[in-house]
């Protein structure tokens, strides 16, 4: 499995799908690069390359501290090295935060779609000492604690839904990404609310969102979209419950790739 070293040497496993310059995938919380297979394969099947990866923490990916959310663009600005120089980014969740983020510092993004991103903008933010009572549970090898409390806290599921998770054996599959949850916490809590030099993004920015998602997660897509000049906000109804759909996401993307901005 090919690997990208990031600038402070943590090393970032990814995979190449399909032919071309691809679009990088930056999947959300508690997510791998296998999560994004079935998108990488859309736009294989569109056409299209795709590379996903694991962001630090996660799965193939290492893990260097201290964390910054500067750490995450500089993963990303290692893979995009990697794969070719530049490339179209598609960031989900907390990985749009991340493409955001890195797209505004310099990495060498041509083009940014933003799925979804939970920024709060300063109203019923977490609680700003979550990431710190996360990074304690992990130390003290509670993962389950970890992920139940972001789950409650970061995501905002009703507990009813975090029970039901819990007698799943998906729930054991969360476990080893419990140290990311603290890095997700700390970049959303971070530039919850964007800041000026990610509202002037230079690069076109198209948000995703989809029609039955968290209401939450609609509220902040319009907001993201109004909050940079030019940019456009894109419903994707197949799009439910915050999960990508991969066959129309990837229509609506290779739609603005073939078109010129």
């Amino acid at each position: 499995m090919p690997s990208a070293t990031s600038a402070d040497g943590t090393l970032i496993a990814y995979h190449r799908y399909g032919e071309g310059p691809p679009v990088i995938i930056v999947n959300g919380a508690f997510s791998t690069a296998a999560d994004a297979e079935p998108i990488a394969d859309a736009f294989a099947s569109a056409g299209l390359g795709a590379v996903t990866y694991d962001r630090r923490a996660r799965h193939d990916s290492g893990d260097t501290r201290p964390y910054a959310p500067e750490r995450e663009a500089e993963d990303l600005a290692a893979v995009i090295e990697a794969v070719g120089g530049a490339a179209a980014v598609l960031g989900h969740s907390s990985g749009a935060v991340v493409a955001w983020v890195a797209a505004s510092v310099g990495v060498p993004v041509t083009r940014l779609f933003l799925s979804e991103p939970p920024l709060h903008f300063g109203q019923d933010e977490p609680a700003e000492d979550l990431p710190e009572r996360l990074q304690a549970f992990v130390d003290e090898a509670r993962p389950e604690q970890a992920v139940v409390t972001f789950q409650r806290e970061g995501i905002g599921l009703p507990e009813q839904l975090i029970e039901q998770l819990r007698n799943t054996p998906m729930f054991a599959g969360l476990l080893p990404l419990a140290q990311s949850t603290v890095y997700d916490a700390t970049l959303t809590r971070a530039v919850s609310t964007p800041t000026a030099q990610m509202r002037a993004v230079g690069v076109p920015v198209t948000v995703l969102c989809g029609v039955e998602t968290f209401p939450f997660l609609i509220a902040a897509s319009r907001r993201v979209a109004e909050s940079i000049p030019g940019a456009e906000l894109i419903e994707v109804p197949e799009s439910v419950g915050h999960r990508v759909d991969p066959e129309a996401t990837v229509r609506l993307v290779a739609d603005r790739l073939r078109t010129p901005a």
